[in-house]
């Protein structure tokens, strides 16, 4: 029987709780932040009805008393920097999962901290004293249970599952409390009459393969039943890079996204280069109007961090779902580049210039120029407001490296 000693550590609301620690006048009220799609919603808005990623009409509608605030990434940047350093004091080995959660492993620590839960207890505790801000903990024998109870235990608290009471907690819980399972894959199960998790681990893991698919239904047996592996593990390297735009509610024309297409991948395709990684895989995120989600890949030849050739992929994932866009609407659009690799372990063919489009070495000479003079030093004649769809690069005087990202 392993050892309850991982904890995942999710801070509450983050956007939404850093703008009411810094405004008074912002506590115990309902808070929104972005105008357009709710980039984050306090627990005030919550228990009207707001969900992030809903559209700022929407959620108007459901919390008319709602307050809106502009979103403050570099608050929520620092605030997050603080936190992690708590972190760091807290385990000796930290996961970052996201900005505003982490795993962590105390194993080992008994002597000079005490009980695990003791430790969420001090953690917790040491949060809200020097950063202000609430944080709930879930702490349990793997890493899928921590994070399963983390949730639980929202808003503001804590929850230890003890070890052989694992099953006994998860089995009741609704399918779509485990980490992964989405409003589609819940939907799916339901229709087999598979409501709770305790009804998922009762059915063979072939039933689930020919449900869900080999991966998920062999990966949802097995959490089903607690099992995971998984090791928390500081420093792991990546497995993909990428960025992506809230759109609002308002329609977009062809043109506009592609300059939200070519935006991402400028900033992807630049942070590939810095961190000397290379990828195969091109991923394109869509979010349309009815609030459905849309996937979509396609593996390149070579693996590569040029942006011409992923612009090229990107564009061609896009056209393919212009009418269903048409249809129905954009509220997100991101990139990501998966299947990564070292540039000095991929025998990185080099590629010239194709279709008109900059070749590699442009790649490099913009990146020394940006890193030298700021990321808007730089700028496509395309995100300028300009109508030509021209690939040169001009350089005003100032301007922003793209779109802002969506959290």
């Amino acid at each position: 029987m392993s050892a309850a000693c991982i904890l995942h550590a999710d801070l509450d609301a983050f956007f939404a709780s850093v703008e009411q620690r810094d405004d008074p006048a912002l506590r115990g009220r309902p808070v929104l932040v972005g105008g357009g799609v709710v980039l984050a919603a306090s627990y005030e808005a919550r228990a009207c009805g707001v969900r992030s990623a809903m559209g700022g009409g929407k959620a108007r509608r459901l919390c008319p008393q709602a307050i809106v605030v502009p979103p403050r990434f570099s608050a929520y940047v620092q605030a997050s920097k603080d936190v992690f350093a708590i972190f760091a004091e807290t385990a000796p080995t930290v996961e970052a999962v996201s900005i505003d959660e982490a795993f962590l492993d105390v194993r080992g620590l008994e002597r000079i901290g005490g009980t695990p839960e003791a430790i969420a207890r001090r953690l917790r505790r040491t949060v809200r004293a020097q950063v202000g801000l609430p944080i709930s903990v879930g702490v349990a024998s793997t890493k899928h249970l921590a994070k399963v109870a983390s949730n639980a235990a929202k808003p503001d608290g804590l929850l230890a599952i003890a070890p052989g009471a694992e099953l006994a907690f998860l089995h009741p819980l609704p399918v779509g409390r485990l980490w992964g399972v989405g409003p589609a894959t819940e939907t799916r199960l339901r229709e087999h009459g598979i409501v709770t998790v305790g009804q998922l681990a009762g059915l063979p893991e072939g039933v689930l393969v020919t449900i869900l698919g080999r991966a998920a239904g062999r990966k949802l047996h097995a959490i089903s039943h607690n099992r995971d592996p998984r090791r928390v593990r500081a420093g792991h390297t990546r497995r993909s890079i990428g960025s992506q735009s809230a759109l609002g509610s308002r329609r977009r024309t062809p043109e506009e996204l592609d300059a939200v297409a070519i935006a991402l991948v400028d900033r992807v395709t630049r942070r590939l280069r810095k961190g000397g990684r290379v990828g195969r895989t091109v991923v394109l995120r869509l979010r349309f109007g009815d609030f459905t989600r849309a996937t979509r890949s396609k593996t390149l030849p070579r693996p590569t961090a040029a942006t011409a050739p992923v612009l090229v992929t990107l564009r061609a994932l896009l056209a393919a779902e212009r009418e269903t866009i048409r249809r129905r609407g954009i509220t997100l659009l991101g990139i990501s580049i998966t299947n990564l690799s070292r540039s000095s372990d991929a025998g990185v063919q080099l590629e010239l210039a194709v279709d008109g489009q900059p070749p590699p070495a442009l790649d490099a000479t913009m990146d020394a120029i940006r890193d030298r003079y700021g990321a808007g030093a730089l700028q496509r004649a395309t995100l300028l407001g300009g109508r030509e769809r021209t690939s040169a690069w001009l350089m005003p005087g100032d301007g922003p490296d793209g779109l802002p990202e969506s959290r």
